[in-house]
């Protein structure tokens, strides 16, 4: 009786080099996932701000601050696998990891999004006196 494995996939990860000790790749894991966490974060704060847009007296500039955090979090969970992919093969491969490409993007995603709600409040505040 043969002990055959199914293949794993992607194979373009799985496919070359030697398994890594696991604990690298489970750490691999858990890095893109805190990645998709923080994805799925922008995401919901963009749906969150389109909720309340409606009682803002610039509903315009909420809506786009919404629809930027949203996007940066659809792009930032293909980071995030893409980052997984290339940091699993490193391993495999016994090369060093590569560089975190996505850290200095979101921070400035995020920096964008929180100076255009600090500008938004302090114009909405500015109004109310």
């Amino acid at each position: 009786m043969t002990d055959t494995l199914p293949q794993r996939r992607p194979l373009a990860v799985y496919s070359i080099g030697e398994e890594p000790d696991v604990r690298f790749s489970l750490a691999n894991e858990r890095t893109a996932l805190a990645w998709v966490r923080t994805a799925l974060a922008l995401i919901a704060g963009g749906i969150t701000m389109t909720t309340v847009a409606g009682l803002t007296s610039s509903p315009l500039i909420v809506h786009l601050l919404s629809i930027l955090a949203c996007v940066a979090g659809g792009v930032l969970a293909v980071v995030a696998l893409v980052s997984w992919q290339r940091n699993e093969r490193a391993l495999r491969l016994n090369r060093p990891l590569p560089p975190p490409l996505p850290l200095p993007w979101l921070v400035a995603g995020i920096t964008v999004v929180a100076c255009g709600l600090v500008t938004f409040a302090a114009v909405s505040i500015a109004h109310l006196w």
